[in-house]
């Protein structure tokens, strides 16, 4: 009889215990004509069902319209049209609407008709295996791995490659289904506006002064429902946005009437991975936009740092960028909870990006970042309308914050920025925001980073 080595039989099955254990990646799992697919759960914004969409003059075949998504026009695209799958007709007792994911795919949001979306499943990525010629129906270059989990076989889709605009290559351009897909979102976009200026219109027949006392009295709710106040910092995000709200209501829809109005209103304003990790990708846009600087020491002032992930982050990226310099951030905020817990936050190792690892460490209830992290923030509750005590600084990161103050203490801070700021260094702002005369644009989108002019 053949002798077996127990301790490697154990050491062999712990590690696929602890394998199966670590789940790094997550992803919503959805059915396309009999088969199981999955997307990455970053790209998914939210689930919903629908009905009706409006057509779109001149669209690709796979496009089945628009549709209002709480006032936002996005375009809806059938998958299974996309890979020239079989449509399997609803019997007509069914309920007749569409399932869809809503997915945001960097700046842009969209929504994809499925057949059946399922649940939430968490796999280590280790056992992703890449595609293969076998799954004809779909082209290859449209799938990130495939994955089994409980005994079923899941697709991953590449949502990013599938919608992300890109220069196309001479062979892509032959194929019809993908010379149109980086096409049609422009094309949907100049057809939805013109339908919507024949459907409704009044709006494109109102005059100047009756557009500047909507926008007047849109001002003056959000201040009085969300504490939001326009100024010189985001007043053309403003008259952008009430552009595209008016083009999707009814006249009398057109005022903030609740604060879930004001918030329907303002769900655009926000900056990407705002109150949670940055991506990867957004890191290194920050990253990029930081200044070359020599100096054995970084002065940072983190302003509404929240529970602290920005803080986190922004300390990361600074060691990357300023490797031999000693980092010291000021990350503020008038919350008194979040400020007060954001020091001993523990993490699930599936929510932490790839650039953040290297600094934690593993602790009895999850992972927390290390002392080289730790100590190069100060966590202060404090409103930075009052005084601050800040020294002379390199980098000033408030994002998202600075609109929420009244105009008078929008100069005050903004002055006090300019005091305090270095004559090299940057101020990093909201996405929608912008610093008023006086400063120039350094940075590029999405981080929208001003120096002194």
């Amino acid at each position: 009889m053949e002798k077996v080595d127990l301790e490697q039989v154990n050491s062999d099955l712990q590690e696929k215990m602890e394998r199966k254990e670590n789940v790094d990646f997550k992803m919503v799992t959805f059915s396309l004509s009999g088969k199981d697919y999955g997307v990455d759960i970053m790209n998914v914004k939210e689930i919903a069902k629908a009905d009706r969409f409006t057509f779109v003059p001149n669209a690709a075949g796979f496009v089945r319209g628009v549709y209002n998504l709480r006032g936002d026009i996005i375009p809806i695209v059938d998958l299974r049209t996309f890979f020239h799958m079989t449509i399997e007709p609803k019997r007509q007792q069914e309920d007749q609407s569409e399932n869809m994911l809503i997915l945001k795919i960097e700046e842009r949001v969209y929504g994809v008709v499925v057949d059946k979306i399922d649940k939430v499943v968490g796999i280590n990525q280790d056992d992703m295996q890449p595609p293969h010629p076998i799954f004809g129906d779909i082209n290859i270059k449209y799938i990130s791995g495939v994955v089994e989990k409980e005994g079923l076989l899941y697709i991953i889709l590449d949502m990013v490659r599938i919608f992300s605009p890109k220069e196309q290559t001479e062979d892509e351009k032959h194929d019809s289904a993908d010379g149109h897909k980086d096409a049609y979102y422009n094309k949907m976009t100049a057809s939805m506006h013109h339908q919507f200026d024949s459907q409704f219109p009044n709006f494109s027949m109102m005059s100047a002064n009756e557009s500047e006392e909507n926008i007047s009295f849109i001002k003056e709710q959000l201040a009085a429902l969300r504490n939001f106040y326009v100024s010189p910092v985001n007043e053309d995000w403003v008259r952008r946005r009430f552009k595209n709200w008016i083009s999707c209501r009814l006249p009398s829809e057109i005022q903030l009437k609740t604060p879930g109005d004001a918030d329907a209103y303002l769900e655009t304003f926000f900056s990407l991975y705002n109150g949670r990790f940055w991506s990867d990708e957004y890191a290194l846009a920050v990253k990029s936009a930081l200044p070359d600087n020599s100096s054995s020491s970084i002065q940072v002032w983190n302003i509404g740092c929240g529970r602290g992930y920005e803080a986190y982050c922004l300390v990361c990226i600074l060691k990357m960028r300023y490797p031999n310099a000693r980092i010291k951030v000021w990350a503020n905020d008038n919350d008194v909870m979040c400020i007060s817990s954001a020091p001993n936050i523990i993490f699930d190792i599936a929510e932490i990006p790839m650039f953040c690892q290297s600094f934690m460490v593993k602790g009895s209830g999850g992972f927390t970042f290390g002392p080289a992290v730790k100590e190069s923030i100060v966590f202060e509750y404090h409103d930075v309308c009052n005084t601050n005590s800040v020294p002379d600084l390199d980098i000033v990161f408030v994002r998202d914050t600075i609109s929420f103050f009244a105009p008078k203490m929008q100069e005050k801070v903004i002055v006090e920025i300019s005091d305090r700021l270095k004559n090299n260094g940057i101020v990093i702002l909201g996405q929608n925001e912008r610093m008023p005369s006086g400063w120039k644009l350094v940075g590029r989108e999405p981080v929208s980073a001003f120096a002194k002019d």
